[in-house]
């Protein structure tokens, strides 16, 4: 009984944190250029892009093994993160407590965890380990896509932070099943 308090009021805690960060962002002034470029930084990590990317490199064989990763990294990920979304059932912050109203579209009606930033680092991770120097760049992007979804008013930072190990995690098994 104490163990189940004790969760409780961790999730309370890591809640209103993630809450307070939130309004702070949401509290400052940026240029507009700052603005626009993360809501172009965002589709990064959206499906169109993701996908996209996985189905163009399966067109030239030097690049079809890390196609075919990328997709089912994409797939291993994008499967984990509606489990983990369907289970926990996080509003997402401009549809709880009052939030900040969000800057983009939502998805769906729950936060926890980001589906973007799952699938930016689904696609970032391989292309590090498979895919040599660019990797930094596509791991950097996928840092900037998970600040992007927080910016824009539309997960909570724990929310990204859990999408990114999702997608790394999906990753990691999607190179080893594809040996």
């Amino acid at each position: 009984m104490e163990e189940g308090f004790a969760v409780r009021a961790f999730v309370a805690q890591v809640g209103a944190l993630d809450r307070a960060w939130l309004q702070g962002i949401a509290a400052r002034q940026v240029p507009r250029w700052l603005d626009r470029g993360l809501r172009v930084i965002t589709h990064l990590g959206g499906a169109s892009f993701t996908l996209g990317l996985g189905a163009a490199l399966l067109v030239p064989a030097s690049t079809r093994r890390l196609g075919e990763v990328l997709l089912v990294a994409n797939l291993i990920s994008h499967l984990a993160v509606q489990l983990v979304k369907r289970s926990v059932l996080r509003a997402r912050p401009g549809l709880a407590d009052g939030g900040p109203v969000p800057l983009a579209k939502i998805p769906d009606a729950y936060s926890f965890p980001s589906g973007h930033s799952a699938a930016a680092m689904a696609v970032a991770l391989p292309i590090t380990i498979l895919g040599g120097p660019i990797g930094l760049i596509a791991v950097g992007a996928a840092i900037a896509v998970g600040a992007s979804r927080v910016y824009l008013r539309v997960h909570y930072v724990t929310d990204v932070l859990m999408g990114q190990l999702l997608g790394a995690a999906g990753a990691v098994a999607a190179i080893i099943w594809l040996g």
